[in-house]
């Protein structure tokens, strides 16, 4: 097939997923992979819970706990680049079937550590297949949205991440102090339940095939979604032009492509973006249960509930997000987000973060704040590169969570070696100010853009 082909045949299947309201298929695909990421979000911070209990039984020190969290950050780095880079290459289900395996299997792992050398290992382990499920994911829900109501489409799956992490707080209040911590990771078992579907019963990403210039395979696909909307009686207009200047098969994406002249910014802007808000967010995540039972010395229910209850504003917040990003386009929303989070950090530094209700009441519309940027990251970065780079794109932006997610516990750590919680607040202000102007400054809008459009 020739290359002026190609991009007909490739610009043909694009118009026609362009113009496909949400099928039942889709639905379905975003249902059943919205259900690893639920447990990805479970996966990651169900540690938090169990820590407060972890660190009296084995008497542990803040650098150990660190340590401990750290872990499977640095898995998740290593997840995020390598499984990233194989989704772009072998495609985005086989891929999410192996990493949904890892982080359950290894969940199994963490129920039988006996030390914190052991759960340091099991966590790594276990990092390493939450890191490489969710860039995927998102490349692959991102692709099977139109640009119409993309941000809606995609952030109310992304909202099941947030669900996780919220439903690990109701699980930690309610079986930790009676069960252990062992039954957080219990929990985190159920996973090996959906590899099953996502191998066999989804399709795979139909313009990760246009991208490899399988087209009678995207066909197969774009077609099935077709006669699921005239089946169910859903409009389905006439395809529209894609704008975009051409759309054909191109070779997999690769790192030296990610810093050209068009997608440089867009790669640096975006690691800015993960690592600073995901250093603030995932610091105070981890951590903050922890303060309230070593720092306050608060019962073992209510520090869980605290964090608990924090969750469960922020996910009220990214569900509003996910209604109106839309409307209110990317820019402005993390522009607004990140400098609105600034002032209640810097007000608990200067009122000193002297009591855990003082701390609750302003860290939480911070976190709530940074929350609705952090989730909405995976379809920002879908947004800003094309097919060939979208998930390695996201995993390597994502290594910029990871390194974030390290750096906050350890920052933490180093800065409370001082006496002092305050500093750590006035840290997050710091950081979440400088993201604000950058985002400001350089990021571009794509609100009701295709992506081919947005990234050729």
């Amino acid at each position: 097939m020739s290359t002026t082909t190609a991009s007909a045949v490739g610009a043909s299947l694009i118009a026609r997923l362009e113009r496909l309201p949400v099928t039942r298929p889709v639905l379905w695909a975003r249902g059943c992979v919205g259900m690893a990421t639920f447990f990805d979000g479970y996966t990651t911070i169900a540690l938090a819970y169990a820590l407060p209990i972890l660190a009296r039984e084995w008497g542990l020190t803040p650098a150990t706990t660190a340590a401990i969290i750290s872990s499977g950050y640095l898995g998740q780095l290593v997840g995020a680049i390598f499984f990233g880079w194989l989704a772009e290459r072998i495609g985005r289900l086989p891929v999410l079937a192996i990493c949904i395996g890892i982080f359950a299997v290894m969940s199994a792992g963490c129920i039988f550590a006996w030390s914190a050398q052991s759960l340091i290992l099991f966590r790594f382990l276990q990092g390493i297949g939450t890191g490489g499920e969710v860039p995927v994911a998102s490349a692959y829900v991102n692709e099977l949205s139109g640009a119409k109501k993309r941000g809606r489409f995609f952030l109310l799956y992304e909202l099941l991440f947030l669900v996780g992490l919220t439903a690990a707080g109701a699980i930690g209040y309610t079986l930790v102090p009676k069960l252990g911590w062992q039954s957080m990771f219990i929990v985190g078992m159920v996973p090996v339940a959906l590899v099953i579907p996502l191998r066999f019963f989804l399709s795979e990403s139909p313009r990760w095939l246009i991208a490899r210039g399988r087209f009678a395979e995207a066909d197969q696909v774009v077609e099935r979604l077709e006669d699921s909307a005239r089946q169910h009686n859903q409009p389905l207009p006439d395809p529209a032009p894609i704008s975009a200047v051409l759309v054909e098969a191109k070779p997999a994406g690769s790192i030296r492509e990610m810093f050209s002249p068009l997608y440089g910014p867009r790669t640096l802007l975006l690691w800015a973006m993960w690592f600073g808000a995901y250093m603030i967010n995932n610091g105070l995540l981890t951590w903050l249960p922890t303060l309230y039972r070593t720092v306050f010395d608060l019962p073992i229910n209510q520090a869980i509930g605290y964090g608990f209850a924090m969750t469960g504003v922020a996910l009220v917040a990214s569900f509003i997000c996910a209604l109106t990003i839309d409307k209110v386009g990317r820019r402005r929303w993390y522009t607004g987000a990140l400098l609105f989070a600034a002032v209640p950090l810097t007000a608990l530094y200067l009122l000193g973060a002297s009591n855990p209700i003082m701390v609750f009441a302003l860290a939480t519309p911070a976190f709530a704040a940074l929350q609705t940027v952090t989730y909405s990251l995976y379809l920002y970065s879908g947004e800003l590169y094309p097919t060939r780079l979208r998930s390695l794109g996201a995993g390597l932006g994502s290594a910029w969570l990871r390194a974030g997610s390290i750096a906050g516990p350890w920052v933490i750590g180093l800065i409370m070696s001082g006496g002092s919680v305050a500093p750590v607040f006035l840290t997050f202000a710091v950081v979440a100010a400088l993201t604000g102007l950058v985002v400001l400054k350089w990021a571009p809008e794509t609100s009701g853009k295709a992506l081919e459009e947005l990234s050729p």
